[in-house]
């Protein structure tokens, strides 16, 4: 004789209790979540900036919008959060919690502005600690060698009438570790490591990876004008 199928109350089948929620709730506890995300994105993992100057050009023109990868690095903790300032030594703002690649030469990094820390910078790292770093008469040389400039680096004055400033004759400069000379490609409109020295390995918070977008009229143009205006030769280029 055959056995009697059992069957399991209409509840126990796909059916979740009901949870008592209002509709209200749960949108906000999924925005407060997905907000959270996000914030946790853009401060360790990935952040998008926009490039206002020339001084990387042409690897990065004024109107690009680029990624940068924050953790390729290590983890670094941010120098704020939400505006907060270090308190007493707590939290460890700024600082590596732990490293993994390698800053090499040649990378295109963002980092703190030394001279103020609230305004981030780009530039490409040109020396790493132990490296010897002199600038004669514009041309940057390295450990003794004569560094070609990248392509399409632009010299608006003729080599013969620079000025004596530190952008066209740097004494050699021995980095000590945890140090990193950073220059821009457009040499002669960069504000740069020839200026203010080198930075720490803690001052670097990722690196270039990818411009995602890129509007021809510059910072100042109307989001609308960008619509029009964009360099699609350029948009999911890899920065090199």
């Amino acid at each position: 004789m055959s056995q009697p199928v059992r069957e399991w109350p209409a509840s126990s089948v796909g059916e979740a209790p009901a949870s008592g929620k209002s509709v209200f709730r749960e949108y906000a506890e999924a925005f407060i979540v997905a907000l959270a995300l996000a914030v946790v994105l853009r401060t360790f993992l990935l952040q998008a900036y926009k490039i206002p100057s020339g001084s990387m050009e042409s690897t990065l023109l004024i109107g690009d919008h680029i990624i940068v990868n924050k953790l390729v690095y290590g983890l670094r903790m941010p120098d704020s959060i939400f505006g907060l300032t270090p308190l007493a030594n707590t939290i460890p703002y700024g600082k590596y919690l732990f490293q993994l690649e390698p800053v090499r030469r040649g990378d295109v990094v963002v980092f703190v502005y030394p001279e103020d820390p609230t305004k981030d910078f780009i530039k490409r790292v040109v020396a790493i600690p132990g490296d010897t770093i002199e600038v004669k008469e514009g041309q940057l040389y390295l450990n003794g060698s004569l560094v070609q400039p990248p392509p399409g680096t632009h010299y608006e004055v003729p080599p013969d009438q620079r000025e004596n400033s530190p952008r066209d004759i740097h004494e050699p400069l021995k980095l000590e570790p945890g140090q990193y000379f950073m220059m821009g490609d457009n040499r002669d409109r960069s504000y740069d490591s020839r200026f203010w020295g080198p930075i720490t390995r803690d001052a670097i918070e990722g690196r270039a990876t990818f411009i995602y977008w890129s509007c021809a009229g510059g910072e100042d143009s109307p989001w609308i004008q960008c619509l029009y205006d964009v360099r699609w030769s350029r948009l999911f280029d890899a920065v090199r």
